[in-house]
This record gives C-alpha cells, structure tokens and sequence, in this order.
C-alpha cells in the first residue's frame, strides 16, 4: 500500500467516519473502494483485474434453487418483468 494524504470538508469527513462506523470498517477502506469503483466507470481497471474480482465473488451468492443453470433464462425473463 502506499500512504496518502487528502483533504476532505468537515461534512465528508464526519460522513464518512459514521458510514465506517455502520459498516465496521475504516474511513480508508471506503475511500479505496470508492476510488475502485471510479476508476472502473471510467475504464481504468485493467481485464486482468475484473477477471480476478469476478473469479473472487463466484460461488459467494445462493438462490435457493438447485435449477439455476438449466432455467437462468426463465428466471431472468421473470425477474425482468417484475
């Protein structure tokens, strides 16, 4: 890693401090993920690096149902008409 020094208003500062608080992580985490998520809209995460993030979150969710990779298509049709 390598340290850095930002200045933030008083709002963000105390926003951000109770967000962390919330989600009981540091102020620092949040400011990478949020720089993570602004390079990724403007492009500037390489395909390397949304490949091991993709392969990172595999298998992390769970539906419910035993059929999903038979039927993804109905159940994408009908979650996209509700």
């Amino acid at each position: 890693m390598i340290r850095t020094q930002i200045q933030l208003t008083e709002e963000q500062a105390k926003a951000l401090k109770e967000l962390a608080a919330g989600r009981r992580t540091s102020v620092a985490e949040l400011i990478r993920e949020s720089v993570d998520e602004l390079l990724y809209k403007v492009g500037g995460i390489d395909e390397a690096e949304r490949r091991r993030r993709a392969i990172a979150v595999a298998g992390r969710f769970h539906s419910g149902k035993a059929d999903i990779s038979q039927n993804h298509d109905d159940y994408l049709v009908v979650d996209y008409q509700e």
